[in-house]
C-alpha cells in the first residue's frame, strides 16, 4: 500500500514538472501558430501551422508574428528595420536607395496576370507618414502584395508587438 502511493506521487510530481517545463517553454521561447488568411502566399497558406521563436531578434526578410490588436496576431515579412527608407518603384523594392530582390516572391509572380505585384509607393504614402522606418518599428508585408494588409494600411509594427520569429512549417508535412 505505501509503495503504491509513493508511486502514483512519483508520477504526480513527474507531470507537474513537465507542465511547469512546457509552459515556461510555451511562454518564453517556443509557441504554435496558426496561419489564417492568403496575405502570405505563396509563402504560407491558410490554415498552415508553424512554431514562433520568442527569443530571436527580426531582420530584414524574416517572416514575424505580431500583435495587430487585442484578439489578432498578424505574420508578415520584415522589409523596412528602424531608420530604413523603403520604396517601390515599378515594382522593385528599394530600401535606403538600394534596390532588393525579393526571390520569395518568384513563384507568385509567375502566376501575376500583368506581372505587377507591389504598386509605386514611399514610406510617406503609408501611415508611417515619415521618411523613414521610426525608430523601435518595423515596416512589414505580406508575400500576397494585392491582398495584404501590411504597413502599407496599419503604419509600422512597434517592436513591443513583436511576439516572434517564424519560418518552421510543421503541418502540413509536405507543401
Amino acid at each position: 500500500m505505501v509503495k503504491e502511493r509513493s508511486e502514483i506521487w512519483e508520477w504526480i510530481k513527474a507531470l507537474f514538472i513537465a507542465f511547469i517545463i512546457a509552459f515556461i517553454i510555451r511562454t518564453f521561447f517556443f509557441t504554435p501558430i496558426v496561419v489564417d488568411g492568403a496575405s502570405m502566399e505563396p509563402t504560407l497558406h491558410h490554415q498552415d501551422r508553424m512554431i514562433v521563436a520568442k527569443i530571436d531578434q527580426p531582420k530584414r526578410f524574416d517572416i514575424i508574428v505580431f500583435q495587430a490588436n487585442e484578439n489578432q496576431d498578424y505574420i508578415k515579412r520584415v522589409i523596412g528595420l528602424p531608420g530604413d527608407r523603403v520604396e517601390f518603384k515599378n515594382d522593385t523594392l528599394y530600401i535606403n536607395g538600394q534596390a532588393y530582390d525579393e526571390p520569395y516572391l518568384n513563384k507568385y509572380e509567375q502566376n501575376s496576370i500583368d506581372g505587377t505585384l507591389t504598386e509605386s509607393f514611399t514610406l510617406l504614402d503609408t501611415p508611417v507618414g515619415s521618411e523613414t522606418v521610426p525608430s523601435g518599428h518595423l515596416f512589414v508585408m505580406g508575400d500576397n502584395r494585392r491582398f495584404s494588409k501590411d504597413s502599407r494600411h496599419i503604419g509600422a509594427v512597434a517592436m513591443k508587438d513583436v511576439v516572434g520569429t517564424t519560418s518552421i512549417v510543421f503541418w502540413p508535412l509536405i507543401d
